[in-house]
């Protein structure tokens, strides 16, 4: 390898272990919701060299070169697991937010409407009150007594006791309306702390989101043009290996599950964004990151489900691998943090990560949580 290569690649590995202790710290908040656990690595360092080489024989500089840049391969796998991690936060506390905010708007529209009908009931008692110094400010019960017309007296009676009723039943009225808006500010007051919490946590998860993604490219471009593509070698070559031991247990054998009329909607929607790029907290229509690509699919098949992964996972009906359908979502890592469909044959659609597009690629590539159907037909 030549020198310029070798000292860009010893650049590269150099801010790997820099990363990796300026990292460390901030992983806690990254998934408030669950603990994370690191993406397990696809392959070892040791896995990626020559076949042919022997442990008493000398490390060859290709040897060397897998060596370094598997080494890279790993990081850059948790530094972009992280900020999926961050990106579910964020898009959580969105979504949080978005609900918060209606529930804002609901409320200043019934204190508004509270408020007209007090202000009508204020006019009717003010209205009671006039009429009552107009009969020269006497109550009702007196003006009864005073009547020497036995007819007169009995209808009044009857008109003084509606009379009390009536205005028994507007002071509760009042009193109740007077209630209601002091418990709609209370509410709304309660949202609005509620709603910046969570407009905090979507701006922590941001800069976190930014940071690790910041950090991916430099490490990236530390490398040479050759490094970069055997990078991308490897990490296929992982892949596909990863894909093979998976296949190899036979779990194809028993999935035979067919797609509903929903599931094959949403397939046919998640199959029109192929190639479509990656963008953290984006929905579509021209980017997605991987629960938005999910969400939006069932969502144009006819079933809104939750958008993040880990609400997917919370809230979806699990079944067994062996019984999924294409149309299912796969989960993946102890944490929830990827989401992928299910189209059959072992394959997965899903937005893998900042830099990548919408892709076909194998459902065993990455360590398989669960999976979770949004139907149930």
């Amino acid at each position: 390898m030549g020198r310029g290569r070798r000292s860009a690649l010893a650049a590269a590995v150099t801010v790997v272990c820099a990363v990796t202790v300026l990292g460390a710290s901030g992983t806690a908040f990254a998934n408030a919701q669950q603990p994370t656990r690191r993406p397990t690595p696809t392959a070892s360092a040791s896995s990626s060299s020559s076949p042919s080489s022997s442990p008493d024989a000398p490390a060859s500089p290709s040897d060397d070169l897998d060596k370094d840049l598997e080494a890279v391969r790993t990081k850059l796998d948790t530094l972009y697991h992280d900020a999926a991690v961050a990106t579910e936060a964020y898009n959580a506390a969105e979504e949080k937010s978005k609900k918060q905010s209606a529930e804002i708007v609901d409320l200043a529209r019934k204190i508004v409407d509270g408020q007209k009908k007090l202000d009508r009931l204020k006019d009717r008692a003010g209205a009671a009150a006039r009429a009552q110094y107009r009969t020269g400010g006497l109550p009702p019960q007196a003006q009864l007594l005073l009547s020497d017309d036995p007819q007169s007296f009995l209808d009044g009676a009857g008109r003084v006791l509606e009379g009390e009723h009536a205005a028994k039943g507007l002071i509760q009225e009042m009193t109740r309306t007077q209630q209601d808006l002091e418990q709609y500010a209370d509410d709304a007051n309660d949202r609005w702390e509620h709603l910046e919490a969570n407009r905090k946590e979507k701006a922590r998860a941001k800069k976190r989101i930014q940071q690790r993604i910041k950090e991916a490219e430099k490490l990236q471009a530390k490398l040479e043009k050759r490094q970069r593509d055997r990078l991308a070698q490897l990490e296929k070559q992982a892949a596909q290996r990863a894909q093979t031991a998976w296949l190899d247990t036979g779990i194809l054998k028993e999935v035979r599950g067919k797609a509903s009329a929903a599931g094959r909607k949403a397939v046919k929607f998640a199959t029109a964004q192929i190639g479509k790029p990656y963008e953290w907290g984006a929905e579509g229509p021209k980017t997605f990151d991987c629960s938005g690509l999910t969400s939006q699919a069932w969502a144009a098949a006819g079933r809104p489900i939750p958008r993040t992964s880990q609400e997917q996972w919370k809230q979806l009906r699990h079944v067994d691998i062996k019984d999924m359908r294409p149309g299912d979502l796969i989960i993946y890592f102890d944490d929830a943090s990827h989401v992928a469909m299910y189209v059959g044959d072992g394959a997965i659609i899903h937005a893998p990560r900042p830099g990548r597009t919408v892709t076909l690629a194998g459902a065993g590539e990455m360590p398989i949580l669960g999976v979770v159907r949004p139907d149930t037909d």
